[in-house]
């Protein structure tokens, strides 16, 4: 039988499932649908804007940043990071120095990010790596206001945060829906960037559907959207609007190695993990316990021509399971390395991001139908999605 590391020679691994795996969450209700009913009554819901028009006006995102603007914050992080020394230990004192010694007292850490209100109450989004593990967080308003935040959870695998500050009256943002964007359309990016606070950038969305490979963080479960709007460090966790100032995007991400390339994640995917987030204080992924890559002719031939494989491949397209996980839903339903998914619940598949988003529209628990060819063999497996495992403590 042929082992990960053999297969992984001839093609770049998608890690499905945060470093294992995965696929998907949730339900035949939108998740404005299921949440809300279940939120407390203070709780004020977004307004969702319906589809409109291009922009016509040739100030267009003077009236989109006037009317967005007053709701996109500053979010100042800090945390205690301990000494790992012990200054007064003799011995150290000794080898160091007392002068040398005090370079490794306990220090704090500061980060700055953006983030945005979506309830008058003081509901904010922001991303999870600007306040993760954070003691403090200070919200600033655009009218110069400074508030307390209290992390409500994190979410690592969108990297999408809650926060929630004591304030009433605030302004909000209307949210669009996502899947409405297309390619060449405005882009807006409103944060604060290297510490200049309000700094407005515009460009086009450039693609959709980014996988998180293709973006270089592959242990996130997003579609990005892909942007030319500048985003620099501290736009992160800052809205990305469309023409008409409707948030369609979470700036999350910019390539180091490349310029013009900013990445956010889509508000749909953002707004339904922050209700859990504000719902319960953390959010649920499924996970099925499977790595997997997008099989290839190519790779179908490399494989099948390399005895050390073990293993013979039928099929030219579709996703291949390079890896099962010990004691996971994919061994527990039967699936084996070398297998290739056909179609999940009769519906076909042809890439393992394809198969990934998919799933995440699944409920925990609820029963999948996946089709694989095994060799010559196509067969029907049942299988269960758990909930994936904890990898952080909310809010931390």
């Amino acid at each position: 039988m042929a082992s990960s590391r053999q297969i992984l020679l001839y093609t770049t691994l998608l890690v499905a499932g945060g470093g294992i795996g995965w696929a998907g969450t949730r339900s035949l209700q939108t998740p404005q649908q299921r949440i809300s009913n279940s939120l407390p009554a203070t709780y004020q819901i977004p307004a969702v804007a319906p589809q409109s028009s291009q922009p016509v006006s040739p100030n267009f995102i003077v009236k989109a940043v006037e009317r967005v603007g007053p709701a996109v914050v500053r979010i100042d992080a800090s945390r205690k990071v301990a000494n790992a020394l012990d200054s007064e230990n003799p011995i150290l004192k000794r080898f160091f120095g007392e002068n040398q010694l005090r370079q490794f007292e306990d220090r704090v850490e500061q980060g700055t990010g953006s983030g945005f209100i979506v309830s008058a109450d003081g509901h904010v989004i922001t991303n999870a790596h600007v306040v993760e593990r954070a003691d403090t967080v200070n919200v600033t308003l655009k009218d110069g206001r400074v508030l307390e935040g209290r992390v409500v959870g994190i979410d690592p695998v969108t990297d999408v945060a809650a926060i929630k500050v004591a304030a009433a009256g605030l302004p909000t943002v209307s949210l669009s829906k996502s899947k409405q964007i297309a390619p060449g359309e405005w882009a807006i990016a409103i944060g604060n960037p290297l510490g200049l606070d309000n700094t407005v950038t515009a460009g086009i969305v450039s693609a959709i559907g980014r996988s998180s490979s293709q973006v270089g963080i592959p242990d996130r479960r997003v579609q990005f959207i892909q942007t030319d709007a500048a985003i620099n460090p501290g736009n992160s966790g800052g809205p990305l609007l469309n023409g008409q100032g409707e948030v369609i995007g979470i700036n999350t991400a910019i390539r180091a190695d490349a310029q013009g390339l900013g990445f956010a994640i889509p508000i749909d995917t953002g707004w339904k993990i922050a209700q859990e987030l504000f719902k319960s204080g953390k959010a649920q992924h499924p996970y099925l316990g499977i790595q997997m890559v997008d099989l290839t002719p190519e790779l179908r031939q490399q494989i099948n021509e390399d005895p050390d494989t073990g293993l013979t491949i039928s099929s030219d397209r579709g996703v291949l399971i390079i890896q099962v996980i010990d004691g996971a839903p994919a061994e527990a339903a039967g699936l084996k390395q070398g297998d290739v998914i056909l179609k999940l619940n009769n519906t076909e598949v042809t890439t393992a991001s394809e198969l990934q988003e998919k799933i995440e529209t699944v409920e925990i628990g609820e029963p999948l139908s996946l089709a694989i060819r095994r060799r010559d063999e196509v067969k029907t497996l049942q299988i269960r999605p758990v909930a994936l495992p904890t990898q952080q403590g909310e809010g931390e």
